[in-house]
């Protein structure tokens, strides 16, 4: 199993484990800790990032590992 398989894996179990809502709102924590950081410089990339990051959650969301 690849590197990606696996947390492609690990990823899904901790969805099944606690949620997509409460994933997604780490999402956007860590999101907003990542704008700050870098002062906003690339607020559109983060974004892009974390709503391609939520769409791959949504899609796990009930998905057994």
């Amino acid at each position: 199993m690849s590197f990606f398989d696996e947390a492609k894996d690990m990823a899904a179990e901790a969805v099944d484990k606690v949620g997509a809502d409460k994933v997604n709102e780490g999402l956007d924590k860590a999101a907003d800790a990542v704008d700050d950081k870098t002062g906003g410089k690339y607020s559109d990339q983060i974004d892009s990032g974390v709503d391609k990051a939520k769409e791959a959650v949504e899609g796990m969301d009930g998905d057994s590992a």
